[in-house]
Protein backbone atom coordinates (compact mmCIF):
# COMPACT_ATOMS: atom_id res chain seq x y z
CA UNK A 1 0.00 0.00 0.00
CA UNK A 2 1.18 3.53 -0.74
CA UNK A 3 2.69 5.66 1.98
CA UNK A 4 0.03 8.30 1.40
CA UNK A 5 -2.82 6.17 2.77
CA UNK A 6 -4.06 6.86 6.30
CA UNK A 7 -5.86 3.94 7.89
CA UNK A 8 -8.23 4.37 10.83
CA UNK A 9 -9.86 1.69 12.98
CA UNK A 10 -12.89 2.51 15.11
CA UNK A 11 -13.86 0.41 18.17
CA UNK A 12 -17.40 0.85 19.46
CA UNK A 13 -20.53 -0.95 20.49
CA UNK A 14 -23.49 -1.40 18.18
CA UNK A 15 -25.79 1.60 18.38
CA UNK A 16 -23.14 4.21 19.25
CA UNK A 17 -22.98 5.57 15.71
CA UNK A 18 -19.38 4.64 14.86
CA UNK A 19 -20.33 3.33 11.41
CA UNK A 20 -22.14 6.59 10.73
CA UNK A 21 -19.12 8.58 11.95
CA UNK A 22 -16.83 6.60 9.62
CA UNK A 23 -19.17 7.35 6.71
CA UNK A 24 -19.33 11.05 7.61
CA UNK A 25 -15.52 11.10 7.76
CA UNK A 26 -15.43 9.57 4.26
CA UNK A 27 -17.81 12.27 2.98
CA UNK A 28 -15.63 14.93 4.59
CA UNK A 29 -12.56 13.44 2.88
CA UNK A 30 -14.39 13.62 -0.43
CA UNK A 31 -15.08 17.31 0.19
CA UNK A 32 -11.29 17.76 0.49
CA UNK A 33 -10.68 15.94 -2.80
CA UNK A 34 -9.32 12.80 -1.14
CA UNK A 35 -9.96 9.19 -2.07
CA UNK A 36 -11.59 7.21 0.71
CA UNK A 37 -13.03 3.97 1.98
CA UNK A 38 -15.41 3.48 4.90
CA UNK A 39 -16.65 0.05 5.90
CA UNK A 40 -17.84 -1.87 8.96
CA UNK A 41 -16.80 -5.31 10.12
CA UNK A 42 -19.46 -7.05 12.10
CA UNK A 43 -21.87 -9.92 11.86
CA UNK A 44 -25.31 -10.34 13.37
CA UNK A 45 -24.36 -8.42 16.52
CA UNK A 46 -27.06 -6.61 18.40
CA UNK A 47 -27.13 -3.23 20.06
CA UNK A 48 -24.32 -3.06 22.58
CA UNK A 49 -22.08 -5.75 21.03
CA UNK A 50 -18.47 -4.77 20.20
CA UNK A 51 -18.00 -3.74 16.57
CA UNK A 52 -15.20 -2.35 14.42
CA UNK A 53 -15.33 -0.10 11.39
CA UNK A 54 -12.61 1.38 9.26
CA UNK A 55 -11.53 4.26 7.05
CA UNK A 56 -8.82 4.65 4.48
CA UNK A 57 -7.99 8.15 3.23
CA UNK A 58 -5.51 9.07 0.51
CA UNK A 59 -4.58 11.73 -2.02
CA UNK A 60 -4.14 8.89 -4.54
CA UNK A 61 -6.52 6.12 -5.63
CA UNK A 62 -6.78 3.26 -3.13
CA UNK A 63 -6.47 -0.23 -4.60
CA UNK A 64 -6.60 -2.22 -1.37
CA UNK A 65 -9.95 -3.76 -0.43
CA UNK A 66 -9.22 -5.84 2.66
CA UNK A 67 -9.64 -5.03 6.33
CA UNK A 68 -7.39 -2.56 8.10
CA UNK A 69 -4.74 -4.41 10.08
CA UNK A 70 -2.08 -1.72 10.63
CA UNK A 71 -3.90 1.55 11.32
CA UNK A 72 -2.15 4.83 12.03
CA UNK A 73 -5.15 5.94 14.10
CA UNK A 74 -7.41 4.03 16.51
CA UNK A 75 -10.62 5.60 17.81
CA UNK A 76 -12.16 3.99 20.90
CA UNK A 77 -15.77 5.20 21.09
CA UNK A 78 -16.67 3.02 24.08
CA UNK A 79 -13.97 3.10 26.79
CA UNK A 80 -15.19 -0.18 28.32
CA UNK A 81 -13.76 -1.88 25.21
CA UNK A 82 -10.23 -0.99 26.34
CA UNK A 83 -10.54 -3.87 28.81
CA UNK A 84 -12.26 -6.26 26.35
CA UNK A 85 -10.49 -5.96 22.97
CA UNK A 86 -6.88 -5.45 21.95
CA UNK A 87 -7.53 -1.96 20.62
CA UNK A 88 -3.85 -1.27 19.94
CA UNK A 89 -3.36 -4.44 17.84
CA UNK A 90 -1.41 -3.62 14.70
CA UNK A 91 -1.24 0.10 15.49
CA UNK A 92 1.80 1.61 13.82
CA UNK A 93 4.64 3.00 15.91
CA UNK A 94 3.87 6.57 16.99
CA UNK A 95 0.24 5.99 16.01
CA UNK A 96 -2.64 7.99 17.45
CA UNK A 97 -5.16 6.57 19.93
CA UNK A 98 -8.25 8.65 20.66
CA UNK A 99 -10.33 7.46 23.61
CA UNK A 100 -13.77 8.56 24.81
CA UNK A 101 -13.06 9.21 28.48
CA UNK A 102 -12.99 11.96 31.05
CA UNK A 103 -9.49 10.85 32.07
CA UNK A 104 -6.46 12.80 30.91
CA UNK A 105 -4.18 11.34 28.20
CA UNK A 106 -1.34 10.68 30.66
CA UNK A 107 -3.62 8.54 32.86
CA UNK A 108 -4.90 6.54 29.86
CA UNK A 109 -1.36 6.14 28.53
CA UNK A 110 -0.17 4.68 31.84
CA UNK A 111 -3.30 2.60 32.49
CA UNK A 112 -3.09 0.76 29.13
CA UNK A 113 0.69 0.81 28.60
CA UNK A 114 0.55 3.11 25.58
CA UNK A 115 4.12 4.37 25.63
CA UNK A 116 5.26 5.12 22.07
CA UNK A 117 1.80 6.28 20.96
CA UNK A 118 0.21 9.71 20.90
CA UNK A 119 -2.90 9.52 23.10
CA UNK A 120 -5.86 11.88 22.92
CA UNK A 121 -8.91 11.89 25.18
CA UNK A 122 -12.28 13.60 25.08
CA UNK A 123 -15.37 12.96 27.18
CA UNK A 124 -17.61 12.36 24.16
CA UNK A 125 -20.37 10.68 26.15
CA UNK A 126 -20.71 13.68 28.47
CA UNK A 127 -20.64 16.05 25.51
CA UNK A 128 -23.35 14.10 23.68
CA UNK A 129 -25.54 14.01 26.80
CA UNK A 130 -25.18 17.77 27.25
CA UNK A 131 -25.59 18.75 23.60
CA UNK A 132 -27.85 16.00 22.20
CA UNK A 133 -29.69 14.84 25.28
CA UNK A 134 -28.58 11.22 24.79
CA UNK A 135 -25.46 9.07 24.81
CA UNK A 136 -24.48 9.21 21.12
CA UNK A 137 -20.72 9.86 21.22
CA UNK A 138 -20.00 9.45 17.50
CA UNK A 139 -19.96 13.10 16.41
CA UNK A 140 -17.88 14.29 19.39
CA UNK A 141 -15.41 11.47 18.65
CA UNK A 142 -15.34 12.52 15.00
CA UNK A 143 -14.59 16.08 16.15
CA UNK A 144 -11.70 14.84 18.28
CA UNK A 145 -10.38 12.78 15.36
CA UNK A 146 -10.56 15.77 13.02
CA UNK A 147 -8.72 17.99 15.53
CA UNK A 148 -5.99 15.39 16.15
CA UNK A 149 -5.56 14.51 12.45
CA UNK A 150 -5.90 18.01 11.04
CA UNK A 151 -8.01 16.68 8.15
CA UNK A 152 -10.49 19.57 8.48
CA UNK A 153 -10.40 22.77 10.46
CA UNK A 154 -13.13 23.34 13.01
CA UNK A 155 -14.90 25.78 10.69
CA UNK A 156 -14.72 23.37 7.72
CA UNK A 157 -16.11 20.55 9.87
CA UNK A 158 -18.93 22.69 11.24
CA UNK A 159 -19.88 23.87 7.75
CA UNK A 160 -19.86 20.29 6.46
CA UNK A 161 -22.13 19.09 9.30
CA UNK A 162 -24.42 22.10 8.82
CA UNK A 163 -24.84 21.38 5.10
CA UNK A 164 -24.86 17.56 5.25
CA UNK A 165 -27.12 17.14 8.29
CA UNK A 166 -29.37 20.07 7.37
CA UNK A 167 -31.00 18.02 4.61
CA UNK A 168 -31.62 14.99 6.82
CA UNK A 169 -32.40 16.12 10.35
CA UNK A 170 -34.41 18.69 12.28
CA UNK A 171 -32.85 22.04 13.19
CA UNK A 172 -32.64 20.89 16.83
CA UNK A 173 -30.64 17.76 15.90
CA UNK A 174 -28.36 19.72 13.55
CA UNK A 175 -27.71 22.38 16.21
CA UNK A 176 -26.96 19.71 18.84
CA UNK A 177 -24.47 17.95 16.56
CA UNK A 178 -22.80 21.26 15.68
CA UNK A 179 -22.42 22.07 19.36
CA UNK A 180 -21.13 18.56 20.12
CA UNK A 181 -18.55 18.74 17.34
CA UNK A 182 -17.40 22.21 18.38
CA UNK A 183 -17.12 21.22 22.05
CA UNK A 184 -15.05 18.14 21.16
CA UNK A 185 -12.68 20.30 19.07
CA UNK A 186 -12.24 22.57 22.09
CA UNK A 187 -11.94 19.90 24.78
CA UNK A 188 -9.85 17.13 23.22
CA UNK A 189 -6.55 16.71 25.08
CA UNK A 190 -3.43 15.26 23.44
CA UNK A 191 -0.23 13.86 24.94
CA UNK A 192 2.99 13.23 23.05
Amino acid sequence: MGKNVTEIRWHARGGQGAVTAAKVLAEMALSKGLYFQAFPEYGPERMGAPIQCFNRLSEEPIYMYCGVTSPQVVVVVDPSLCDVVDFKAGLTDNGDIIVNTGECPATVKEKYDLEGYRVATVDATRISMEKLGRAMPNIPMLGALLKVSGLLTEEEALEFIRESFGHKFSEKVVRGNLEALKTAFEEVQVSG
